[in-house]
């Protein structure tokens, strides 16, 4: 056999029968076009399977967002309740502590609710409701608004009611001591010499005004001529101390001005009162003092020395102790705190406004 017919015989074994039939895969070489097409189809199930991914993680994300946003309403609904029901038990208190207030100082009852308090959609009544254009009118007539950014009707009826009881509740001055007094200006705190113990009400509330606005102007001008001072002074012993005098004087004068508004006070202690802020007023403050001592001490007689030298009573020793069964001024211990803060202010008073007559001024 030659060489050819052996190389065609070799040749003819490594052919395929089927020229339509695929080489075998365990072949050692494989064409480019099937490794690319294989390397595609492998990124396009890659791709599939991230895909696939981002989509679970995406749904499970917007199920959490929602989870959380159903929290967050829940939590927000339950602040809300808890806010409302605080806020309705606040507003009981803050009523009923101005109830306590208006029994104490005796001015008229606190008026009901209006319904129209409510926003909660509850019709106004028809008997408390007022037309628009009226209501407009009205808050304009109050220098107030006639329409808020927003406001309905119900809302306007609301800020108009809560402006109409501002105005009947009794305003508190902003001094140094709050009081429902209406104080006068400086041109009208001159207080009479004496006052007849069968004075008008008018004229005796109106004496009250007076003396609630002098001693408020006292306690303005102390604390600002505290204030003036020096740093160094202000932070001294001395300067420490005469700050905590202004202000225990000014917390032990708030029963006295409470006596001024309910007109629950003693005549004897008018009377002495009104002598010294007469005496203050006109400089004379030796005056002042004989009137303040006149007023805390008496006249009556003190015993000095030995009272008994021998076994004989005298005649007159009884009268020395006569006053031991009666109450006096200063036993009650608010009356003698608010006569010192008086002193104190009579005090003050002698450096802020001192007499033409040096012999006027107190030791």
């Amino acid at each position: 056999m030659d060489f050819a017919s052996l190389m065609a015989k070799e040749i003819s074994k490594a052919k395929p029968s089927d020229p339509k039939e695929k080489p075998e895969t365990n072949n050692k070489y494989q064409r480019r076009a099937d490794i690319e097409a294989a390397r595609i189809a492998a990124y396009n199930a890659e791709q599939e399977r991230l895909q696939r991914e981002r989509e679970e993680k995406a749904a499970l994300k917007r199920k959490h967002e929602e989870e959380e946003v159903e929290r967050r309403r829940e939590r927000d609904e339950k602040k809300r309740k808890l806010a409302e029901e605080s806020r309705r038990k606040r507003e009981a208190e803050e009523e009923a502590a101005e109830r306590a207030r208006r029994n104490r100082l005796g001015l008229p009852e606190l008026p009901p609710r209006s319904t129209a308090r409510s926003e909660s959609g509850t019709p106004v009544p028809e008997d408390e409701d007022i037309n628009d254009e009226e209501l407009i009118t009205k808050l304009r007539e109050m220098n107030e608004p006639a329409t808020l950014f927003g406001e309905t009707h119900k809302s306007r009826l609301k800020r108009y009611r809560k402006l109409v009881q501002r105005s009947l509740t009794p305003q508190l001055s902003s001094g140094p001591i709050p009081t429902s007094l209406e104080l006068v200006p400086e041109k009208e705190m001159k207080i009479p010499s004496k006052i007849p113990k069968d004075i008008d009400p008018d004229a005796k509330k109106f004496l009250f005004r007076q003396l609630a606005s002098y001693f408020t102007m006292l306690l303005e001008e102390w604390a600002i001529a505290l204030a003036k001072r020096d740093t160094s002074v202000k932070e001294s012993f001395a300067g420490r101390q005469a700050y905590n005098a202004m202000i225990q004087s000014r917390d032990n004068m708030r029963p006295l001005f409470k006596k001024f508004e309910s007109g629950d006070i003693d005549h004897t202690v008018l009377e002495a009162i009104v002598e010294i802020v007469h005496c203050a007023q006109e400089r004379r403050y030796v005056d002042a003092n004989d009137g303040y001592l006149r007023l805390s001490i008496g006249k009556a007689a003190w015993p000095i020395g030995v009272t008994m030298v021998g076994i004989h009573e005298r005649s007159a020793r009884e009268k020395l102790h006569e006053s031991d069964n009666k109450a006096h001024i200063m036993s009650d211990e608010v009356t003698r705190k608010y006569l010192q803060s008086i002193k104190r202010c009579l005090s003050f008073a002698q450096v802020r406004w001192p007499p033409d007559d040096q012999l006027q001024l107190m030791g």
